[in-house]
């Protein structure tokens, strides 16, 4: 499963509550209700990104597209790197577009780079 990074939330994008929107930002505060608890419901996305990553500009909007076509099977959290160091460090993340599939509260899965759509959606 994948994580988008396109820095502004797009058309459709949920509100970033727990159990809220599809497709959110998330930040260090918010991860562990965005991302943690959402993902022993469902599995969550996380797109790590910059915003001077053009990779990421790529990738940002096809993970949109998938998680958006799954319709709500699936969540997509958004986290700028920059902007909120800690968990990436944490997660040794060294470069971007990096993303993390959650289950249960755990990280099962990701990749690195932007992958074209079709390769998105069948990591999703």
């Amino acid at each position: 499963m994948l994580l988008n990074q396109a820095g502004a939330t797009g058309a459709g994008a949920g509100n970033g509550a727990a159990g809220g929107g599809d497709i959110i930002d998330t930040t260090t505060q918010t991860f562990m209700a965005d991302v943690m608890e959402e993902s022993r419901r469902r599995p969550v996305l996380v797109d790590f990104w910059a915003p001077w990553c053009g990779p990421c500009k790529t990738l940002g909007p096809v993970l949109e597209k998938v998680v958006a076509a799954a319709k709500g099977k699936v969540r997509l959290a958004k986290l700028n790197i920059d902007a909120d160091p800690v968990i990436p460090g944490k997660l040794g993340i060294q470069s971007v577009p990096t993303v993390y599939a959650f289950v249960n509260g755990q990280p099962v899965d990701g990749f690195m780079g932007a992958l074209p759509e079709g390769q998105v959606k069948a990591f999703v």
